[in-house]
């Protein structure tokens, strides 16, 4: 079943337009196998019947060139009056083989161009017309299907280019831990460089993928905040409660980090009595991400450094989730919050 479901979806152009067809040419020998019931056969009707069905084999051609050929070289380049000319010829060498088969097919009747004209004009002008419809119709998808991935393949570069901007930001601050660690010659330097390591080789390595389990960016999350309270020490209250019930969703890579990295940078130095509170809740495929940080409401909290920080986090989720995240950024009271709410893609 699975292979035949491959195969339609493979051909499944080929198969529409044969299907079609199928329709086109049976409709008429349908129609007069109802009208002849009942009624005595009737010769001519046989002869009249494979007669149209030979000459539908002429406008299934004529669909085809003008789809294939005629349209896109003539009507997209406004050549109005060749493309006029060309199917009036055309029609007038389809004519000519309709006269043939009709002496040999109908011989005991006399051949009327001006009867044929008038008789054959109706589908001719039909076949030209659908295909002047159907080559617009599948330009116009081609077209979306091709604006559509060329805006998937630019919106990978954009989100790739953002992600390489934060990636030295982090390794600056793994090392910097790193430098730090090694002057307080603390017994838990091995631990931790084995630490750094591990946090190292995510940032490096598994940070290339598209998506990572929650639970592995978690960790990440949790080994960057162990690192960074080595580093401050007790001078900063950090109080963190990561809580997700629900770890075995998908996030992007390094999407909870920044906001940590931002309370860090701006919530220490000369405030008095530093705090930082980081918190991470999930449920019904939702999370719910708050870090909050106290700051001197005299200087501006803006990451400047290498124009990465909150703004770049802005446009990942933009890119990212659409409408399917809440970004709440507040100052009150001597409080920076950050707030992330989004629901996990299926």
């Amino acid at each position: 079943m699975g292979a035949l479901i491959t195969l339609f979806k493979k051909h499944q152009s080929i198969l529409l337009h044969v299907l079609a067809w199928s329709v086109f040419f049976l409709l008429p020998i349908i129609y007069h196998q109802g009208y002849q019931e009942g009624r005595p056969r009737s010769v001519h009707g046989e002869a009249f019947l494979i007669l149209n069905t030979l000459t539908n084999v002429f406008w299934v051609l004529l669909f085809y060139l003008n789809t294939k050929s005629l349209i896109p070289k003539f009507l997209y380049k406004r050549k109005f009056i060749f493309f006029l000319l060309t199917q009036l010829l055309l029609f007038l060498v389809i004519l000519f083989f309709h006269m043939l088969l009709f002496r040999v097919i109908v011989t005991d009747k006399p051949f009327v161009f001006s009867r044929s004209a008038f008789y054959n004009s109706f589908p001719f002008v039909f076949v030209v017309l659908a295909g002047i419809a159907f080559r617009a119709v599948s330009d116009k998808i081609r077209s979306d299907l091709l604006a559509g991935e060329r805006q998937k393949e630019n919106l990978k570069t954009e989100l790739a280019f953002l992600r390489s901007q934060i990636s030295p930001h982090f390794l600056l601050n793994v090392l910097n831990n790193m430098v730090a660690l090694v002057r307080l010659k603390s017994e838990d330097l091995e631990p931790t460089i084995l630490k750094l390591s591990s946090l190292m080789q995510y940032m490096l390595f598994e940070t290339g993928e598209e998506k990572v389990p929650l639970k592995t960016e978690l960790d990440y999350l949790r080994g960057y905040i162990d690192l960074q309270k080595q580093r401050i020490g007790n001078r900063l209250n950090l109080v963190v409660e990561l809580q997700p019930t629900e770890d075995w969703h998908s996030i992007e890579p390094m999407l909870l980090i920044p906001f940590v990295e931002n309370a860090l940078k701006h919530g220490t130095g000369l405030i008095s009595n530093p705090t930082i509170s980081i918190s991470l809740q999930t449920k019904n495929g939702q999370l719910n991400y708050t870090v909050k940080n106290k700051y001197l409401v005299a200087e501006e909290t803006k990451d400047n450094i290498s124009g990465i920080g909150l703004a770049n986090v802005k446009r990942r989720l933009e890119l990212l989730y659409g409408n399917k995240h809440i970004l709440r950024i507040e100052k009150a009271d001597g409080w920076f919050t950050v707030n992330l709410q989004l629901t996990f893609k299926p």
